[in-house]
């Protein structure tokens, strides 16, 4: 487990603040969620984490360190398959990390076989379905080991028994060492799998408990809000 923690955080895009100041403080043992309006910054925040997105102002500390560490991965709502097999995938994923040749196919398959897949590794990733490609990019991620693994929306537009599938997933991966920080506007989702809600509003960070608190008494008036389903699904600022 890693931890991690964001001092006034903050980034802006296309002239708005897409995060402003915030602080954020994770222990890495529990399952961090991300929710919040379309807008919020849910997005933006794993970005600048995963250090695709640089900070405007501010600081993120790895473990008390300011250097970001490598052993962290990142899957996307669509993830990006390359024009191989769904086993050869993998490979090349820790082909670009440094494994050795060995070392590849060993973590590649039992990486496969753990997201239920070993019986479409050779089959083109391109092809698969929806939910099969994204098991296939937790499988890919998973393969590396990753200390902190980003998950931005694993779920959206999967079918359920899909979704559940990967949720089962995440939840393996997370039991197996790995801190897990991942958005979704899946509140169900989010009941069943987070330890911790980090709450975003106009990309200030309004809310930061536990998932039990958070969905009994939420301490902000924007999240009681959201959990209504009352706070406007769009909240990017005017221009």
């Amino acid at each position: 487990m890693f931890p991690l923690a964001t001092r006034r955080l903050g980034v802006v895009l296309g002239g708005h603040a897409a995060l402003d100041e915030v602080e954020l403080t994770l222990d890495g043992s529990r399952r961090a969620v991300v929710l919040g309006a379309n807008g919020a910054g849910k997005s933006v925040l794993l970005r600048t984490l995963h250090g695709l997105i640089p900070p405007t102002t501010g600081a993120i500390l790895w473990a008390a360190a300011t250097a970001r560490p490598r052993s962290q991965a990142m899957v996307f709502q669509r993830p990006v398959m390359l024009r191989r097999s769904a086993l050869a995938n993998i490979e090349y994923a820790l082909a670009v990390n440094g494994f050795p040749p060995k070392e590849r196919a060993a973590r590649a398959a039992e990486s496969i076989e753990r997201v239920g897949l070993a019986h479409v590794a050779s089959r083109p990733a391109r092809v698969l379905s929806g939910g099969e490609q994204q098991r296939l990019a937790l499988a890919r991620a998973w393969a590396l080991r990753p200390r902190l693994l980003f998950l931005d929306e694993p779920t959206a537009s999967l079918d359920p028994a899909a979704a559940q599938e990967v949720e089962r997933i995440v939840a393996g991966i997370h039991a197996a060492g790995t801190t897990i920080v991942m958005t979704t506007h899946n509140l169900g989702l989010a009941r069943r799998l987070a330890d911790d809600i980090v709450f975003l509003h106009r990309g200030r960070l309004t809310e930061q408990t536990s998932a039990d608190v958070f969905f009994t008494a939420p301490r902000s008036p924007e999240a009681a809000q959201f959990l209504k389903g009352e706070l406007p699904w769009n909240t990017l600022p005017a221009s």
